[in-house]
């Protein structure tokens, strides 16, 4: 499960919290519940990636410590748990949740078949983008889930091409393919892309639900700790890769404070727009 290594967990956890927050009434805090639903999920169902990555790979079953069914009962134990929250939500919901449940069994074995794995893992990680809406809401409001769903896959081709570069050299020997290979020398271009295309469909889920100054300071903060990311990185070291990898979880914290913050600014702006109209 990498319970010892949680970066995977908050990435795959912090766009559900953005989705909850962003749904919440204005001027109100995101539900504590839900955050404290989804967190459990997130840990369960990034531990049964992990552990189908393991299964496919061979890893712990090459070494001998854990059988093919072990490995299987362990797989089946946190989707069965996973299932126990997913229930917790309302149908529309269930159904949505339900439905990311092949992209999280597919994507270890994209690594074989294409080098844009990282885009599948984008598709899966921030499934919590449209999850989260609709578990406050009751469905998906589309001009506010689809591009915060965007946003979040770009985020995940900037996090994860950086992480592959870690790993190239074995990757290039065990036939494992990824964008870092893909892009190679032009990494640092690509990656500016994919950030320039996060933060516009920020700007735009943003303006679809009515958020303020707070939001778009985070955004721009976001803007910048990816600018600074994408700069400094060595692509040829490896130690330098995965410190830019794992800053990424303060780039997923500074937009959920802009996200509260924001909505919270939201009670402030109808009080200013109330107290003309009771002074008429």
């Amino acid at each position: 499960m990498r319970l010892h290594q949680p970066a995977g967990t908050w990435l795959l956890y912090l766009p559900c919290t953005w989705s909850i927050g962003l749904a919440a009434a204005p001027g109100c805090l995101p539900d504590w519940r839900m955050l404290s639903l989804f967190g459990v999920g997130a840990v369960l169902m990034r531990g049964a990636g992990c552990t189908i990555n393991d299964m496919t790979a061979s890893r712990p079953l090459a070494a001998g410590d854990i059988s093919t069914f072990q490995s299987l009962v362990f797989l089946g134990g946190q989707l069965s748990l996973a299932l126990c929250v997913l229930l917790c939500l309302n149908y529309y919901s269930i159904i949505l949740g339900a439905a990311s449940l092949s992209l999280v069994i597919t994507y270890p074995l994209m690594k074989r078949i294409t080098y844009w794995p990282q885009l599948v893992l984008g598709l899966t990680f921030n499934w919590g983008a449209l999850l989260g809406w609709s578990a406050i809401r009751g469905s998906c409001e589309w001009s506010v889930c689809l591009p915060l769903y965007f946003a979040g896959v770009m985020w995940t081709l900037v996090y994860d091409t950086i992480y592959a570069h870690q790993d190239k050299r074995d990757d290039i020997m065990i036939g494992v393919k990824s964008t870092a290979l893909q892009f190679k020398e032009d990494t640092k271009q690509w990656l500016s892309g994919f950030s320039l295309a996060m933060l516009l469909s920020l700007c735009v889920a943003g303006m679809n639900c009515n958020q303020t100054f707070p939001y778009y300071s985070a955004v721009a903060a976001v803007g910048a700790h990816l600018a600074h990311q994408i700069y400094t990185l060595d692509i040829d070291k490896p130690e330098d890769c995965w410190k830019k990898f794992a800053s990424n979880r303060t780039v997923g914290i500074l937009l959920f404070i802009g996200i509260v913050l924001g909505n919270l600014w939201k009670q402030k702006d109808l009080k200013n727009v109330e107290e003309p109209s009771e002074n008429r």
